[in-house]
């Protein structure tokens, strides 16, 4: 294994800006962390993985390595955090899906979404000072979390809504299943189904309430079909002038979480149409009408802006 390369110099200077947070939302297995972490390597930019962790696990990065953890350690030294934040309950109270029908958890929302709040702002700035960035990619997917962030005052959030086509994201959660486990087979294309609307009806709903200015839906086909012009489309919405990256030497930097694809410490990304997924029924009559009231959000990036046209296929 190579060497891990070393963490980002301290930047003042960038700790003195308001960081731009480019936020990914959507489902898991959308392809958030290969985009994360190509944004990652442009210029002026830090790929963070699911920051969400953040609180979870007091700083402590998920995928360990001494120069991730050197870096992180930074960081968590310049964050107050008061001790009742720490842990999953924000998590669960403002960010998780079902977080809002906790009732029991009501009277201490606000309290706890005030400190959040503040305790978000001093991390995002921590981590642009640290990183020497203008810009932090994050890929924590949940769309109550982008709610949270785009009423922080200290960023600004840029809002990219990803979405793969359902066959492909079921199929990625079934590829594990023993195809005679019929019973465990059912169950997972149920809550795959499931998980698809409750996430992209949330995401609709903080996407359309977004500036349209700082937001951009954008299908997972697409950007790999032809990622340097999404990559350009998602730079220019983001404000930066950064040259495209080196598309066949991407670094995975120092992210807090993510997937597997983060245990490489150099990926490349190729080009290419993907392969439609085995078309499994009950997937495509659930998910009809969402593919439908997504085709019609804007801005799109790509090509995929035909009206009634399923996600990556104009």
């Amino acid at each position: 294994m190579t060497p891990q390369p070393p963490a980002p110099e301290p930047s003042a200077e960038a700790g003195q800006q308001k960081p731009k947070v480019i936020y990914v939302m959507g489902s898991g297995r959308c392809g958030s962390t290969i985009l994360g972490v190509t944004l990652g390597n442009c210029e002026g930019m830090f790929f963070v993985g699911e920051l969400d962790r953040w609180l979870a696990t007091n700083g402590t990065p998920v995928l360990g390595g001494r120069e991730r953890t050197r870096f992180w350690n930074r960081v968590r030294s310049q964050v107050e955090v008061e001790p009742g934040l720490l842990g999953p309950q924000a998590r669960d109270s403002l960010e998780r899906a079902l977080g809002p029908l906790r009732v029991s958890r009501w009277p201490g929302r606000r309290r706890l979404r005030r400190r959040y709040r503040a305790t978000m702002a001093e991390l995002y700035r921590a981590i642009a000072r640290e990183a020497g960035v203008t810009h932090i990619v994050e890929s924590s997917h949940f769309p109550l979390r982008a709610r949270e962030l785009k009423a922080i005052d200290a960023v600004e959030v840029y809002l990219l809504f990803l979405v793969r086509h359902p066959q492909s994201v079921l199929a990625s959660f079934t590829r594990t299943v023993n195809r005679n486990d019929i019973a465990t087979r059912r169950r997972r294309i149920l809550s795959t189904n499931l998980d698809l609307w409750v996430t992209h009806l949330l995401s609709m709903w903080v996407f359309l309430r977004h500036r349209v200015d700082r937001r951009l839906f954008v299908h997972y086909e697409d950007f790999t079909a032809d990622p340097q012009g999404v990559l350009r489309q998602i730079l220019d919405l983001a404000e930066s002038a950064a040259p495209l990256p080196d598309l066949n030497h991407l670094r995975t930097g120092f992210p807090m979480g993510g997937n597997r694809l983060l245990r490489s410490e150099v990926v490349a990304l190729k080009p290419e149409t993907p392969k439609p997924a085995k078309v499994e029924r009950v997937t495509a009559l659930a998910q009809m009408p969402l593919t439908a009231m997504m085709s019609r959000l804007r801005p799109v990036a790509g090509t995929s802006a035909t009206p009634g046209a399923p996600p990556g296929h104009p």
